[in-house]
């Protein structure tokens, strides 16, 4: 497929690639962290072709080199509207450390998978960079790094609060969330001879002004402002408060307009825009991507991002799950926008012509893969929501959870004859498909779904998570009772034995959570081996901005009740909280021996010590009550 394409099918890169487009001169230029993939899983790509699409001269710069003469920023001139930065397809703090702050020594979103060729905070380095060399132009940021750092938030890697992003990055313009909507109205007025600083009341965007300046003026809108970063700064209780109301303006179809005082600035986060019609998703997935890396990178190895999703189809955004750990809803909406099917089919159509394709696709999903075309019943009571989950700590009674669109696609995707077998590779929502957690559905719908996908779409290995086996800690998560796990093996196992399968289950967990405390653990270990479990897929707890696990994990209270909440926070907490996902390793026998004899749980040491005849996936003699059916009522 490669072979068909010519170097102008991609965005320029270059001045000479901007050349062989008969351009003398760029509209906007585009600085990314990550390598140039023309694909829509890739954000600088998306946006690059949205402005393509308008009409616009674009040209993005991916990766450019911060540490020498700064030529890759200078090389091509400055662009008539506006400089674009985005750090990447993943905050580089996340990028480039394990939970533990540890380096890590590769980059999945460059050539080769090598690290070192983004720098710490990058949009804040690059922002910086261009303003210092053109003052004058406008500086556009977006992205998950700025978009999840927009306002007064706790950073894990330097262990401070720090103030939003556009205050560091001195730039001019922060567009948050999936930005499609934003970039084509700033865009359009643009166009319309409208100066770049007038464009204070695009939704979705967010940007400085003087503390004493007025609001910008709009009727439509309520303003509410919150704690300043100063108060933040001196009171963490203060901090946790505020998040309440980032987070369920965030996620509200009707939200207010916020501001935060920084110094002798004014932060303006004007509101989202509504969830992206059909129409509007397909016209961002059915633009004119090539699907592949620059030519460019050609010899300096594969891209591992890119090589995970080559084959990949994401057929909606947004998650309402609201999980207190996950960003998905913070950056994408709670709101699923889903694709027609259509323009999913089209794009399955246009993987089958790629030359290395054998005719399976490694996913068909979305953030999480069943929750396609799911939403409220009845619109109005969606239009006053403000929780920030539609399926915690119950499922909404006006959520339709059908999964009947959903098995339509997989049938029509799998019936494609160059098509052998479509997996889903993203986690499922398993809490949906039982019927004693999922009221609304029709059990006959769930129970076809779960059977299709365990019959024809799971690689022998189908992925989801539980993250937990407390009730006191799944409460904080919010994730439901992990009872529900066990219903749905049950369902699982018997829908194998039905089949005639050996398919497995493979569940997620996470350690170190605000709220787990290492008999939490233990208990995790003890249950997870009585169900037959040696675990693989396993976390510890990275605090991130823009989550209610991290501002209890800074602050000590949920923000929410504002009352304590206690977190692991040391190294070695840490350390020893994750041993216990391990327990059959031999390593780790001694230690487990001398926590749980020292703490006189002697059941708990019975279980998880390997002197004894039980293997794992015998039952133990002395039956063990799981910790979610010891809660206190």
């Amino acid at each position: 497929m490669q072979n068909e394409y010519s170097l102008t099918d991609w965005l320029p890169t270059t001045k000479k690639e901007v050349e062989l487009r008969g351009w003398d001169n760029l509209d906007i230029i585009l600085f990314s962290g990550d390598a140039y993939v023309d694909h829509p899983a890739f954000g600088s790509a998306v946006i690059g072709r949205i402005i393509e699409s308008m009409g616009l001269k674009i040209a993005i710069v991916p990766q450019p080199n911060w540490k020498d003469d700064l030529r890759d920023f200078k090389k091509l001139g400055t662009p008539n509207l506006f400089f674009g930065i985005t750090a990447g397809c993943m905050d580089p703090m996340i990028n480039h450390y394990t939970a533990n702050k540890r380096l890590r020594s590769d980059d999945a979103y460059t050539p080769g998978g090598k690290a070192g060729f983004r720098p710490d905070y990058a949009t804040v380095v690059y922002s910086n960079i261009l303003k210092d060399l053109f003052p004058e132009t406008p500086i556009v940021i977006g992205g998950i790094e700025a978009s999840l750092r927009r306002v007064t938030h706790y950073d894990y890697w330097s262990d401070e609060l720090r103030p939003s992003v556009l205050h560091q990055a001195k730039a001019d313009l922060l567009i948050y969330g999936m930005g499609e909507q934003p970039i084509r109205e700033v865009i359009t007025l643009l166009q319309k001879g409208v100066p770049f600083s007038s464009l204070t009341t695009i939704k979705q965007t967010a940007f400085l002004i003087d503390k004493n300046d007025e609001l910008p003026k709009n009727k439509q809108w309520e303003d509410k402002e919150l704690a300043s970063h100063e108060a933040c700064l001196k009171d963490k209780k203060t901090f946790a408060s505020n998040f309440k109301h980032i987070e369920q303006e965030s996620n509200k179809l009707y939200a207010n307009r916020l501001t935060q005082t920084i110094g002798n600035k004014k932060l303006v986060i004007n509101p989202p825009f509504s969830t992206m019609t059909e129409k509007e998703i397909d016209a961002s997935f059915d633009l004119p991507y090539t699907r592949l890396p620059h030519p460019k990178y050609n010899k300096r190895g594969p891209i591992p991002a890119f090589e995970m999703i080559k084959f990949s189809i994401n057929i909606h955004r947004g998650c309402f799950g609201g999980c207190s750990f996950c960003t998905i809803s913070a950056h994408q909406g709670k709101f699923i926008a889903s694709r027609s099917k259509e323009s999913i089919l089209k794009e399955v159509e246009k993987v089958t012509t790629m030359p290395d394709f054998k005719g399976y696709l490694s996913d068909l999903g979305g953030p999480s893969a069943n929750m396609y075309k799911m939403k409220g019943k009845v619109q109005e009571i969606c239009d006053k929501c403000v929780s920030p989950s539609c399926i915690s700590p119950s499922i909404c009674h006006n959520l339709d959870t059908s999964h009947k669109p959903l098995t339509d696609i997989y049938k029509s995707v799998t019936d494609n004859p160059k098509i052998k077998k479509a997996f889903i590779g993203s986690g499922i929502r398993y809490d949906m498909l039982v019927p004693e957690f999922n009221k609304n559905a029709d059990p006959e719908d769930i129970e076809h779904y779960t059977e299709q996908v365990v019959k024809y779409h799971v690689s022998g290995r189908l992925k989801v998570a539980p993250e937990h086996t407390s009730d006191d800690v799944l409460k904080i998560m919010r994730k439901p009772s992990f009872k529900n796990f066990h219903l749905f093996k049950k369902t699982f196992d018997r829908i194998n034995k039905k089949l005639d399968l050996n398919q497995k289950l493979i569940p997620y967990f996470i350690s170190s959570h605000p709220a787990c405390e290492l008999k939490d653990m233990a208990n995790l270990a003890a249950e997870t081996k009585d169900m037959g479990f040696q675990l693989e897929q396993v976390n510890d707890f990275t605090p991130t901005p823009m989550t209610v696990a991290t501002v209890i994990y800074y602050s000590g209270y949920h923000p929410y009740t504002l009352k304590p909440v206690k977190t692991p926070k040391t190294e070695q907490d840490k350390k020893d909280q994750n041993r216990f996902f391990f327990w059959y390793k031999k390593e780790n026998q001694g230690w487990i021996r001398n926590v749980l004899s020292g703490r006189g749980e002697n059941e708990l040491l019975s279980k998880l010590t390997l002197n004894n005849k039980k293997t794992t996936n015998s039952p133990s003699n002395k039956k063990f009550v799981p910790h979610h059916a010891k809660r206190k009522k």
